[in-house]
C-alpha cells in the first residue's frame, strides 16, 4: 500500500474545529470521510507545536470536586458504579476510564481494604472513654501489664503461598494445582506475655468454658507471673469472652487477689500480644508444617524464640495506641 497523501490545510482546520467541539476521533473521521489514523496524525502534528497535548478535558474543576464527594461517600463502589453516579449527579457523559484517571488525579487508589472488627457506636464510645482514662499511663506503667489472648493456627494458610509457572492447557495438571482441604487441621492456643517476655503456652483441646479457662490460668498464668514478677505487683489483661466474664472466673480472680484490667470490647488493636501471634504465624508459614504434631512443635519453638526485647517494643507503643484511638474517636486504628 502506498503512502497516504498529506491532508490539506483546510481538512486539518476542520479536524481541529471539530475536536474543539468535543467530537471523538472516530466521529470526526466519519464526518469528514477520512480514516481515524489520519485524524490522529493531524491532531498529533498540531499538538507537537503546543506545550500541552492532552486535548480538551471533558470535566471541570467543579465536576472533579463532585467526584471526590461521591468517592468519599461510596468507598466500596466499583469504578463503573462511581461513573454512573457521577454522570447522574452532574449530567456529564464521561467514560469509566475518565473516572479512573480523575480518581487517580484526586489521590484515590484502589486497594485491598484492611480487615478490622466491626465496631458499633456504643463500642466506639467505650473505646474512646477507656483510652482517655488510661491516656496518662506511661510506658513504664504498661510494662506492669500481662497481656493474654487466644489464637488459632492452621496447617493450611488460605491463599498464601507460591505462584505456579504453567503453559496453556495445564491449569488442572496434577503438578500445577494447589491442594486445599475442606476442614484444615488447626489448633487453638492460649498465651500471655509482658514486657519481660513470653509466658507459658497452652494448647487448648476443647471448648473453653469458665472452668476450663480457670484451669488454664492456674496452670499457665500463675507460674508465668511468679517467674516474671515474683512479689512485684502486676495487672492482668484479658478480653471480654464469656468464659472471662463469668461470675465464677471473677470469683477466682478475687480469691487469687489478682488485679484485672478493664478492657473495651472488639479491641485487638490495643492488645500487643497480637504482634507476637503475627510473628509466630509468619515463621510457621516458612516452615510449612504438614501434620498437627509438626504444627504444634513449630508453634512452641517459634513462641519460645520470641525475645524479651521483642515483647517490650509493642508494650512501649501502648501510649501511642491510646492516642490513635482518641484521634480516631474510638474507631479502629492502624495497630
Amino acid at each position: 500500500m502506498g503512502k497516504q497523501r498529506d491532508l490539506s490545510t483546510g481538512i486539518v482546520a476542520q479536524i481541529q474545529a471539530l475536536r474543539q467541539q468535543g467530537l471523538t476521533q472516530t466521529k470526526i473521521a466519519e464526518q469528514l470521510g477520512i480514516s481515524q489514523s489520519s485524524v490522529c496524525k493531524a491532531l498529533k502534528k498540531n499538538c507537537s507545536k503546543r506545550t500541552n497535548c492532552s486535548g480538551i478535558r471533558k470535566t471541570s474543576a467543579r465536576d472533579n470536586k463532585q467526584l471526590r464527594k461521591i468517592a468519599v461517600s461510596n468507598r466500596f463502589k466499583s469504578t463503573s458504579e462511581l461513573t454512573d453516579l457521577w454522570n447522574k449527579q452532574t449530567g456529564a457523559d464521561v467514560s469509566r476510564s475518565t473516572t479512573y484517571r480523575r480518581l487517580r488525579e484526586l489521590g484515590f487508589k484502589s486497594r485491598v481494604p484492611a480487615v478490622k472488627p466491626m465496631l458499633n457506636k456504643k463500642q466506639m464510645e467505650k473505646r474512646l472513654k477507656w483510652a482517655k482514662e488510661h491516656g496518662e499511663w506511661t510506658a513504664e506503667d504498661w510494662q506492669k501489664v500481662v497481656f493474654s489472648d487466644k489464637s488459632r493456627f492452621c496447617i493450611s494458610f488460605g491463599d498464601q503461598g507460591p505462584r505456579v509457572w504453567r503453559c496453556g492447557g495445564e491449569t488442572y495438571n496434577h503438578e500445577c494445582v494447589k491442594r486445599s482441604v475442606k476442614f484444615p487441621q488447626s489448633v487453638m492456643v492460649w498465651g500471655c506475655m509482658s514486657a519481660r517476655g513470653v509466658g507459658k503456652l497452652c494448647f487448648l483441646k476443647k471448648t473453653v468454658n469458665a472452668a476450663v479457662y480457670q484451669g488454664v490460668l492456674e496452670t499457665f498464668l500463675i507460674p508465668t507471673v511468679e517467674e516474671q514478677f515474683g512479689e512485684e505487683d502486676f495487672i492482668f489483661q484479658q478480653d471480654l469472652a464469656p468464659a472471662h466474664a463469668a461470675k465464677s472466673t471473677k470469683d477466682w480472680f478475687t480469691k487469687k487477689q489478682l488485679e484485672v484490667l478493664a478492657w473495651p470490647a472488639n479491641s485487638p488493636d490495643l492488645n500487643v500480644i497480637e504482634n507476637l501471634w503475627a510473628i509466630v504465624k509468619r515463621k510457621i508459614r516458612v516452615r510449612k508444617p504438614t501434620t498437627l504434631d509438626q504444627l504444634k512443635q513449630n508453634i512452641a519453638t517459634a513462641w519460645e524464640a520470641v525475645s524479651a526485647e521483642t515483647c517490650d517494643k509493642p508494650v512501649k507503643s501502648m501510649p501511642r495506641r491510646l492516642q490513635a484511638v482518641i484521634q480516631a474517636k474510638g474507631a479502629a486504628t492502624k495497630y
